[in-house]
């Protein structure tokens, strides 16, 4: 791993491999299997790839109803990566008892007008932890979000005993500090793992090109053929479905600005 050079991750959480066993009860690695997908990130301050987990079955991305509050920018570009790599996301919405459900439902159901699936939970009051263990049974997850919404403390209502540290979020910044200082897998009693990750508090694209983003959003893809020009970008061009859909309220328009702000580079680079 070392002679790979400082640039490149070769090896990641969920990977799978090739050992050899020694008569002592060690092992070392002799191969690294072909993933089958990864999600994955620009690393932060160079220009590489950083795999937060390879291989999962689903991706759950938790993000908190207040304190803080959602940041959707950041959820579109997670969805837009799993789209990319054929990777079924789960949306959990949590701290559902800072909130009234009805503007929580508001505000996350979008995600389910495109398909999505949303899961409401509090891990203060448990209210849909028993759906999240459900979900998360038997499968390897990735638990990606933001810090400060929770993901420590619901994985420890989900399974009591993991012994996650949990921290409350910062009331000077209004913002969530990092429980989770490293990647790992949890076995998880019902059967799977699950990997919890660190609070992103970026998350740049890797490898997408701008003219591929369409593709990575439900409810603009199918439209593209329906453009005048085969190059439409959905910014300013006559003949655009994708903005006759937008005028119509058929696209949510914060969904379009997230798209439009990807197009332009804006998560393309490092600010």
């Amino acid at each position: 791993m070392r002679r790979a050079g400082p640039t490149r991750e070769t090896i990641a959480i969920g990977d799978r491999v090739k050992l050899s066993l020694f008569e002592d009860g060690s092992a070392s690695i002799e191969e690294l299997l072909p993933r089958k997908r990864a999600l994955s990130r620009r690393a932060p301050g160079r220009e590489a790839e950083q795999i937060l987990v390879a291989n999962p079955d689903q991706s759950v991305f938790v993000f908190a109803c207040a304190d803080p509050d959602p940041n959707f920018r950041m959820l579109d570009r997670l969805l837009v990566v799993a789209e990319r790599e054929s990777l079924p996301a789960v949306i959990c919405a949590n701290k559902l008892d800072l909130v009234q459900a009805r503007s929580a439902h508001e505000e996350f159901g979008v995600y389910e007008q495109i398909g999505y699936r949303v899961l409401y939970t509090s891990a203060t009051t448990g209210k849909g932890v028993g759906d999240l263990r459900r979900e998360l049974s038997g499968k390897l997850s990735v638990l990606a979000g933001p810090s400060g919404v929770g993901k420590s403390s619901l994985l420890n209502r989900v399974q009591p005993g993991l012994g996650l540290r949990t921290e409350a979020v910062s009331q000077a910044t209004g913002k969530g500090t990092h429980t989770t200082v490293a990647r790992e897998l949890l076995p998880l009693e019902g059967g799977g793992y699950v990997a919890d990750t660190p609070g992103l508090k970026a998350f740049a694209l890797w490898d997408i090109e701008p003219n591929e983003l369409d593709a990575y959003f439900r409810e603009i893809g199918p439209l593209v053929k329906d453009c005048e020009f085969n190059d439409c970008t959905h910014e300013h061009e006559p003949g655009c479905a994708v903005r006759t859909a937008v005028e119509a309220g058929k696209i949510d328009v914060n969904r379009y600005e997230s798209y439009l702000r990807m197009r332009s580079g804006e998560t393309f680079l490092e600010r």
